[in-house]
């Protein structure tokens, strides 16, 4: 047999057995083509929700170094605080010094004038020949309901240091 016939032989039958395989071929590339435009459209949609991603990192970074900024913030109130408490806690100590040794000093506490609903301030005349047939409105620690404790400690303290 001469070799063109049995290479004829072998071309037909590669040919016969790549037929079905070509129409597969062909009908998936159909698919594909017709699902093209929901491809294209899946393609958008991601491309926008990308461009919204970075969007939102954006604002997030920028909302990121807003926080930064505040929180630097807090941190140098809340050492002025500190430093505030501090000073005012050593005020309060002196304070309660003064107290202590107004104490043990023996001075008695001075009575106080209470001063007037119209002005906020005691009278220049508010002693007993001002206003004939009234007490003059004298209120002492001891007597004065309107004080806590601490604030009557600290109006003697003051008094004494006066």
């Amino acid at each position: 047999m001469p070799y063109s016939l049995i290479l004829d032989i072998v071309v037909a039958v590669l040919l016969l057995v790549m037929i079905p395989y070509v129409i597969r071929l062909n009908r998936r590339l159909g698919m594909l083509r017709r699902d093209k435009a929901q491809l294209e459209k899946l393609a958008m949609t991601f491309a926008e929700s990308t461009k919204r991603a970075d969007e939102s990192l954006g604002n997030l970074r920028a909302s990121a170094e807003d926080m930064q900024r505040k929180l630097n913030s807090a941190r140098t109130l809340h050492d002025d605080l500190a430093f505030l408490l501090d000073r005012g806690e050593k005020a309060a100590d002196r304070l309660e010094e003064m107290v202590r040794a107004s104490r043990t000093m023996g001075s008695g506490p001075k009575p106080v004038e209470q001063p007037t609903a119209s002005t906020g301030r005691a009278p220049a005349s508010a002693g007993p020949a001002s206003q004939p047939g009234r007490e003059p409105n004298v209120t002492t620690p001891e007597n004065d309901v309107s004080h806590s404790e601490a604030e009557r400690e600290l109006l003697r303290a003051l008094r004494s240091a006066n």
